[in-house]
């Protein structure tokens, strides 16, 4: 193909090209495109997981479990955290440059070939989840674990054909110039997704939405659950080596253990097993074994990943005030009331004056920095102010232009470090702390 991408990260320049800019909910522009390309969304069954936070860790242990129970598997997630190959996954290995190349030039050609598309054009969104829909039906899926984009009535994702599963993970204030703003109109967006004889199990947090859960499940004639009235989780056992919980339902009891850290995965793993069960009559290979190697082989960095336990060094994705919250219950859970030095940055649409308030519960010290070369990224001056503003002791804030320059500020404290604010930040540092891993010794 003409202008052929060299690389992922020229392949999401290509796919930004093609698309309109900005977040435009709507269905009608991708429902056009899908058409045009054969309708690739009907070809393979899916497990449809929306919600604010957790849905891509839900979504992880669900595929985890399904392939370790020998299902040719495919996952979806975003947004990706280091690269943009990390978007589509079969049976746990990223898709070639090549294929995506492909699905490319098949989208491409058919938005030139079409009036309509050509005037208005697909969101880049949209056009990565079409591609990916094109990637799964050529391959033979036999199970695909789809993470919606953002809410989900309207989302790109809610056009799969073929739903047998949805879960709804945990539900809080989030991108409230598109879904809502009160809590219950952003749930009723993520609810919307019910499908009629279709199991939909929420995760049950907040408490305050289960009401709300259930009428607008069984509305829709989908079979409703949720997780927190009837499921008992015991024996939870949260340190710096993972994560363990007994899981006991009407008619099942099993012990697992994820290398996941965070008290929150036990409810992100807790939402998959339930849903794994409620579809196992469809998928026999699915044992209680099957189930804990998927578990405990789930990987999700980013998200309270623990790159050295002592003194800690922790990346979390957290971005709104209830990724927070979690983010140091947590901290407080694994390591106590241990000081530790806070890294943050986040983007300047998110409501980080609550999120640099509960980080005070935490941290010592607050370092504020911001994300390179991104646009939507808050001052870090901006955010020292705001902290002090929320209480920080100003000697205990400060500036840093450069994140690793705050790492490295940060570490010479030797009390430990949590980097946290904004999944696009967490990439970042990630990529840099990988290279430079002999210096921050993990």
């Amino acid at each position: 193909m003409a202008g052929r991408p060299g690389s992922f990260e020229e392949l999401e320049k290509l796919f930004a090209s093609l698309a309109s800019p900005g977040i435009r909910p709507g269905l009608d522009r991708i429902s056009r495109l899908l058409g045009l390309v054969g309708n690739p969304q009907n070809d393979f069954p899916a497990i449809h997981i929306v919600g604010t936070n957790g849905k891509g860790s839900t979504a992880a242990f669900s595929e985890s479990i399904l392939r370790e129970s020998g299902y040719r598997t495919a996952l979806y997630t975003s947004p990706h955290l280091e690269s943009p190959q990390e978007r589509l996954t079969f049976c746990g290995k990223p898709v070639s440059l090549g294929k995506w190349e492909e699905a490319a030039e098949t989208i491409r050609y058919a938005m030139n070939t079409d009036s309509v598309l050509r005037n208005d054009p697909p969101t880049f969104f949209e056009l990565v989840t079409a591609a990916a829909f094109l990637l799964c039906s050529g391959n033979g899926t036999e199970i695909a674990v789809v993470e919606a984009g953002l809410g989900g009535r309207l989302d790109a994702t809610n056009l799969l054909g073929r739903v047998i599963l949805t879960l709804a993970a945990s539900i809080s204030m989030d991108h409230m110039d598109f879904l809502g703003d009160t809590l219950e109109k952003i749930a009723l967006e993520k609810f919307a997704v019910a499908r009629k004889n279709v199991p939909f199990i929420f995760s049950g947090n907040p408490p305050s939405l289960s009401g709300l859960f259930t009428q607008t499940a069984s509305d829709a004639g989908s079979l409703p659950q949720i997780v927190s009235e009837k499921i008992l989780l015991s024996d939870i056992n949260v340190t710096a080596e993972g994560t363990g919980f007994t899981f006991s339902s009407p008619g099942k009891r099993l012990s697992v253990h994820s290398s996941l850290h965070g008290l929150y995965q036990v409810d992100n793993c807790a939402l998959a097993l339930s849903g794994i069960l409620a579809i196992s009559g469809l998928f026999p290979r699915i044992t209680d074994e099957s189930i804990r190697r998927g578990i405990a082989g789930t990987a999700w960095p980013g998200r309270f990943e623990i790159l050295r336990p002592d003194p800690p060094l922790v990346l979390d994705g957290g971005h709104n005030p209830d990724g927070i919250r979690r983010l140091v219950e947590s901290l407080t859970a694994i390591y106590g009331e241990k000081p530790v030095t806070i890294v943050y940055a986040c983007m300047k649409d998110k409501d980080y004056p609550e999120c640099i308030s509960l980080l005070r519960k935490a941290g010592a010290r607050l370092v504020c920095t911001t994300v390179p070369d991104s646009e939507r990224a808050a001052a870090p001056e901006t955010l020292a102010e705001t902290a002090v503003a929320k209480g920080w002791p100003p000697s205990s804030v400060k500036v840093a232009s450069d994140p690793l320059e705050g790492v490295r500020f940060s570490e010479n404290l030797t009390e430990g470090t949590v980097c946290c604010g904004s999944l696009y930040f967490i990439g970042y540092l990630r990529k840099v702390l990988m290279d430079k891993r002999k210096e921050f010794s993990f």
